[in-house]
């Protein structure tokens, strides 16, 4: 099956096609018909399969573009809504769509004018209902699509999206996505949603088993180093680093070639010849390193690919799997990494418990470390050398003025020099310091849903005054 089945506008299916998608997901398969008949419907399906085209691309092509906000979507995070918002934006591009992001944090009057200027609106429960309730805007959008809906449980949120539908019109076709189905979340399915069909897709295992996932914490300016250490503790045959963005893999990619790395950059911006000769080059083994963007991430298939390094730790678990997944292709076993400062924690807890398998913590090996391995493997390396003809001659040369035990510990010294270490003898957070950081984050959200309740019950206090106010009068 092809996304052609689903007679998509020709725009839509150019947009599909520069993306790279192949082939429908099972959870595309099963939704998309159904949004495009204008059904309601509850999918449970985990994040990582492609929920955001499940419900994106049906509501894209089915946009009037009258310049009115036709579609809302409601996530948790401000880094899911940015993401989101830039993969409808990607799928649109040949419509002309604007997409508005809204989160908290961020300006009132630019969020404002954006959303008067969008036909789709991403945005998170926050700050919606403070736009909402304050009158600064008025939507009444024919679709509305709720991503996530037991992380916005669990984040504290179920009041607010009750409160968020009272301004909404009745007349909407709704979305919801969730990837386990509490009690709760059908109570407020069946409130909201009118008539709806229920997906689920069966949730095998999200991630390859056969991809080690691990984590280092660092400070943002021991990024650099850290990826370079890892590098050389790690040794891989073939690998890929994911960053952000464009100007990153630019900056990272000419500075691992001045360190003497065999690597190439990979991202949207470059012509389609220039990255078809850097796939060339990393599949046939011209070079050993690819850093990219998430561009690279959907329909790259290497299959020698043994490690992956996460950079920048993805927004999404969307994204993470995706990177993470282009190792341990055809059976073969492979390690993802990913460099974290503490700012990034939230998100890496957050993808955590989205694929439903805990990441190991690793610290970042010391020069000793490095040594050590680099060690055995030059051991390894001088066992298995052949011996040539001009080695026999240079050692009979050298026996002339030397022993044969000084010869050999000469020779290994250059062998050795040539790998020198460098930075710092310790880069990064030990165990300990990282096991704080966890207690802290949970106390840190624990206190803010504690926050969000008091701000809940004042609001509402709020309006039953100006409601007695009215009554009064």
């Amino acid at each position: 099956m092809s996304f052609k089945n689903f007679n998509f506008k020709e725009s839509l299916i150019r947009a599909i096609e520069d993306a790279d998608f192949k082939e429908p997901s099972p959870i595309q398969k099963e939704a998309i018909p159904k949004v495009l008949q204008g059904l309601d419907i509850v999918a449970q399906a985990h994040t990582g399969t492609g929920k955001t085209a499940a419900f994106g691309l049906p509501i894209l092509n089915m946009l009037s573009l009258d310049k009115s906000v036709e579609a809302l979507i409601i996530v948790p995070t401000r880094e899911l809504a940015m993401q989101v918002s830039d993969e409808i934006y990607r799928f649109g591009k040949y419509f002309g769509i604007n997409t508005a992001t809204v989160y908290g944090g961020s300006s009132y009057n630019r969020q404002v004018k954006h959303v008067n200027n969008s036909s789709v609106v991403v945005a998170t429960p926050g700050r919606l209902i403070d736009l909402l309730s304050t009158s600064k805007i008025e939507i009444s959008p024919k679709f509305v699509v709720l991503d996530e809906a037991d992380e916005m449980l669990d984040m504290g949120f179920l009041d607010d999206i009750k409160e968020i539908f009272t301004y909404l019109p009745s007349q909407r076709q709704t979305l919801m996505f969730s990837a386990t189905m509490p009690n709760q979340i059908k109570e407020l399915a069946k409130s909201i949603l009118y008539r709806p069909e229920f997906i689920t897709i069966t949730k095998s295992d999200v991630t390859n088993k056969n991809i080690k996932q691990q984590f280092y914490v660092v400070e943002e300016y021991e990024r650099d180093d850290a990826l370079i250490r890892l590098i050389d503790f790690k040794n891989p045959t073939k690998s890929i680093i994911f960053c952000r963005m464009k100007k990153e893999v630019d900056r990272l990619s000419t500075f691992l070639i001045s360190k003497g790395f065999s690597a190439k950059g990979l991202h949207g911006d470059m012509e389609q010849r220039q990255r078809e000769e850097v796939m060339r080059a990393f599949k046939n083994g011209s070079i050993e390193i690819l850093i990219a963007t998430d561009v690279a991430a959907r329909g790259l298939d290497v299959n020698d690919v043994t490690h992956v390094f996460n950079y920048h730790i993805p927004f999404d678990s969307e994204s993470y799997v995706h990177r993470i997944g282009r190792t341990a292709r055809a059976g073969k076993e492979g390690v993802a990494i990913s460099i974290v400062t503490p700012h990034e924690f939230n998100s890496l807890i957050k993808i955590q418990k989205s694929i439903g398998s805990r990441l190991e913590t690793k610290v970042i090996p010391t020069i000793n470390d490095v040594q050590m391995k680099k060690k055995d493997t030059l051991l390894k390396q001088i066992k298995n050398k052949k011996i040539s003809n001009i080695a026999i001659e240079l050692v009979e040369n050298l026996k002339q003025e030397l022993e044969i035990e000084e010869i050999a510990q000469k020779l290994a010294s250059m062998l050795y020099s040539s790998n020198d270490i460098e930075g710092s003898d310790k880069i990064g957070k030990n165990i300990t310091e990282v096991d704080k950081l966890f207690k802290y984050m949970k106390t840190l959200s624990s206190s803010k849903k504690r926050a969000r309740s008091r701000n809940r019950r004042g609001r509402n206090s709020n309006r039953n005054n100006r409601n007695n106010k009215r009554s009064y009068k």
